[in-house]
């Protein structure tokens, strides 16, 4: 029997999961369909009680339904549960349980790229959904302190507060874009993750860097988890000025890598997975 899966979200037309979680089952000899599944919001509960259906391996989930999907789930890892959001259901014989492999696919990215946040101290541009996944993984990943920096000080400080129960002696702190020690708090950063949608291919924002990244002192290291373009403005500028910097490309297909082992109980084909998703961003960017 094929199997299904995909990726649901609005819009989804620019996602290249397809691309490079299709590669993975065809290298793993999988006989299964990688669709992208563009929802309404009035159309989200209905699809998802579909997703219990025999021939159904579940779903990643994106923007805007990373929240929403949750309260659709029959149970939750407890990784989910800590975040609030989940981007992968699987399906377990018609009992849906929800996942979030954003955090494992963040610590990956840095891991592979040789930075240790252990001990640092770290800082988030950004306080949304991708922020909270990266903001669990790295106080579970033991960093010494964590500064958010949010447009909205009152959202960012939402954030500490839910960070505070299982802080683990991290010291934590919140503020605004316009506040007058954020170029101290980014120039005393050993980690600064960019983790909203500035810079991004096609938006109102594309071009544009979140912050001065003068700011920066000379051994920060930066991500970016936005993936196109592959090289962000930030990135890019980071880069010139010496800094190790890495794109959200390789968290991307780290996070579908966790889904794919969690829907097949295999190991993900990595190394084909990142090449085709490498070459997708290169497409559609030529």
């Amino acid at each position: 029997m094929s199997r299904r899966v995909g990726v649901i979200g609005h819009p989804v037309t620019h996602s290249i999961s397809p691309r490079f979680q299709q590669a993975g089952f065809n290298a793993a000899g999988l006989d299964a369909r990688y669709e992208a599944w563009d929802l309404e919001p009035g159309e989200l509960q209905d699809f998802i009680d579909g997703l219990r259906r025999d021939d159904a391996f579940g779903a990643n989930v994106t923007i805007p339904y990373k929240e929403a999907a949750l309260r659709h789930m029959d149970g939750l890892h407890e990784t989910a549960r800590f975040v609030g959001a989940i981007n992968t259901i699987v399906n377990n014989d018609g009992h849906l349980q929800g996942y979030n492999t954003d955090v494992t696919g963040f610590q990956r990215s840095l891991s592979e790229a040789g930075f240790d946040p252990s001990g640092k101290h770290a800082v988030l541009w950004g306080a949304g959904g991708a922020a909270r996944a990266v903001a669990w993984g790295l106080i579970w990943r033991g960093v010494d302190s964590l500064t958010i920096i949010n447009r909205t000080a009152v959202r960012g400080g939402r954030l500490r507060h839910d960070l505070a129960s299982a802080s683990a002696g991290a010291r934590l702190r919140s503020m605004g874009a316009d506040d007058e020690a954020v170029p101290a708090a980014l120039r005393d950063a050993d980690l600064v993750v960019q983790c909203t949608s500035i810079g991004l291919n096609g938006s109102e924002t594309d071009g544009h860097l979140p912050f001065d990244p003068t700011w920066l002192s000379d051994h920060t290291f930066v991500a970016d988890l936005i993936a196109n373009p592959t090289e962000t403005p930030l990135v890019k500028a980071a880069r010139e000025s010496g800094h190790q910097a890495i794109g959200g490309l390789p968290m991307l297909v780290y996070q579908g890598a966790a889904a794919f082992e969690l829907w097949t109980e295999r190991e993900a084909p990595v190394a084909i997975m990142l090449d085709e998703a490498a070459a997708a961003m290169s497409e559609s960017e030529s």
